[in-house]
């Protein structure tokens, strides 16, 4: 989430590599935590230097992208290591849009990420056809990419997708210990599984890499400074850009910010998201119950958790369908904590399943094999990219002790969170040390940070935390809301920010606020699963 010729590739080479020589990129942290420079950052230089001068050749999207016409598709070449730039490289592939508004009034190209880790935004260049979006694809040439071991950016993979997509499958809240020494035999298996397809080429998909990439396609694209959008985890690998490069940032937006803190990359920020993430489904049962005359599962949250779970219950003792059981429940409520737009349909499904029909919920939780592959490959590189990050506990007893105690109350999300970040504990490759994300005041154009108080993916300690990182920037906070992604739909008070923003250079000084937009009401039809903006999609491999 990204032909035509090349543009301004050759005016703009001398400024590439100059700039890239004083904004140099880190493999790691010195003894302060401030950025080190290392051969890696000649390995972005010159990187950045042939693609400038190779630009991007776009043509029509091969069929495998599923993109309509008028965008168009390309490549661009980067290092698989930065600190061997001339050694193997891998392409990314690229989507485009051009700005439809009058040459005049065009302000470059406006690159987008959707997080994940391991989620593709080759997606983007759709909203140019969505009535919100239309003042900023006049003036921007809209830019999606899928980053390094996405889609088919040297697609990563760590297991057999038809095993991956196996169900039904058990979500204990409090599991036993014969079931924790499966889970282990699991994630042992995964890791090894990814060092078995990748090879050699592990430690390269990580956070770092994925912001010199970005660095690599701005230089691809002709573009002096980036103008960029990231969502969830892309606003972590945003950050990241901003503290390598400042003088090549020109507009940056980072929407549902994740905490940056080193000390929080991420481990404790998996184990703050489960503590929100039991804060947002009260959130849903609370809606569930004030509409209690449509849906029929109790006038209270607690009453509503209850009905869920003679649900749960029911599918544990008969799975719907052959194919949902507690796993999949479990995971199609969670989708109800990332987005309201989620909670009219799955209320309507735990009451139809109580009332004798299981089709809804069939419908919602049930396993698609045809996506089977693509979810597959979502978690490997969500899986690749958080374990090189950063050091995680190698001893489960730390993992058995922390997540025990959490899900005393926190219990909807902390164990399956755990479970899906526990390769990590076993991880063959090498653990990089979290760069430190900050910036000095004027070193950083300003930047928009757009944060929802109560996001359970990206809990709201961490806006403010980056807000505190980043020199100058904005932080707009939607109060009293908790749905990831809040640019682009639903809310018109954090729409007219990010215009404002995009297309005159205006932000807020340092705070601003906007009301929550409205809840989901039962009595209006059900809002179909659309591309309404940058919404981030959720995906049981993309967590952030």
């Amino acid at each position: 989430m990204r032909a035509v010729a090349k543009y301004g590739a050759l005016a703009t080479l001398g400024s590439v590599v100059l700039s890239a020589l004083v904004a140099a990129p880190a493999d790691g942290a010195d003894a302060t935590g401030a950025p080190t420079t290392t051969g890696a950052a000649l390995g972005v230089v010159r990187a950045a230097q042939r693609a400038a001068t190779a630009g991007i050749v776009f043509g029509a999207c091969p069929k495998a992208e599923r993109l309509p016409a008028p965008i168009v598709c390309g490549t661009v070449e980067v290092p698989l290591d930065y600190t061997e730039p001339d050694g193997r490289t891998i392409s990314l592939t690229v989507s485009r849009v051009p700005a439809s508004g009058t040459p005049e009034r065009r302000q470059g190209a406006l690159v987008f990420n959707p997080g994940g880790p391991g989620a593709s935004g080759m997606y983007f260049p759709m909203v140019a056809e969505v009535p919100l979006w239309k003042r900023i694809a006049e003036a921007y040439d809209l830019v999606g990419y899928a980053p390094r071991g996405v889609g088919r950016s040297a697609p990563l993979s760590c297991g057999n997708p038809a095993d991956f997509g196996k169900a039904p499958t058990q979500s204990p809240v409090h599991p036993s210990e014969s079931y924790k020494r499966e889970r282990i035999a699991e994630a042992k298996a995964y890791a090894q599984g990814c060092a078995r397809a990748a090879g050699p080429a592990l430690p390269h998909y990580n956070s770092l890499n994925n912001a010199r990439d970005l660095e690599v396609l701005r230089a691809a694209l002709g573009e002096q400074r980036l103008t960029f959008m990231g969502a969830s985890y892309g606003t972590y690998f945003g950050a990241l850009y901003a503290t390598l490069f400042p003088s090549h940032v020109g507009r940056m937006v980072l929407d549902s910010a994740v905490n940056p803190d080193p000390e929080q990359i991420w481990y404790r920020n998996n184990l703050d998201q489960s503590v929100a993430f039991e804060r947002r489904w009260e959130d849903f049962r609370t809606w569930v119950a004030k509409h209690d005359a449509t849906y029929h599962l109790g006038t209270d949250a607690e009453a509503v958790r209850h009905s869920y779970e003679r649900v749960r219950a029911g599918v544990a003792r008969k799975p719907a369908g052959g194919k949902v059981g507690p796993g999949q429940l479990q995971a199609a409520m969670l989708g109800a904590g990332y987005h309201d737009d989620y909670w009219l349909a799955r209320a309507s499904a735990l009451s139809a399943y109580l009332k004798g029909d299981q089709q809804p919920l069939i419908d919602q939780a049930a396993p698609r094999p045809a996506a089977a592959a693509e979810s597959e490959n979502a978690t490997a590189v969500y899986t690749a990219v958080e374990c090189n990050d950063a050091p995680w506990p190698t001893d489960f007893a730390v993992w058995d002790r922390d997540n025990t105690a959490l899900a005393q109350r926190a219990p909807f999300e902390t164990w399956d969170n755990a479970w899906m970040n526990l390769p990590c504990a076993y991880w063959p490759a090498p653990r990089q040390r979290p760069a430190d994300v900050r910036t000095r005041p004027g070193q950083l154009p300003p930047t928009l940070i757009l944060a929802a108080e109560r996001d359970a993916a990206t809990p709201y300690e961490g806006a403010v935390e980056l807000h505190k990182r980043l020199a100058g920037s904005t932080l707009v906070t939607e109060r009293d809301a908790g749905t990831h992604g809040v640019a682009g739909g639903g809310n018109a008070c954090a729409t007219a920010y990010v215009e404002d923003y995009l297309l005159h250079g205006k932000a807020p000084a340092r705070r601003a606020e906007c009301a929550p937009r409205a809840e989901p009401d039962p009595a209006s039809p059900e809002p179909a699963d659309r591309l309404v903006g940058l919404r981030v999609r959720h995906n049981p491999g993309a967590r952030f």
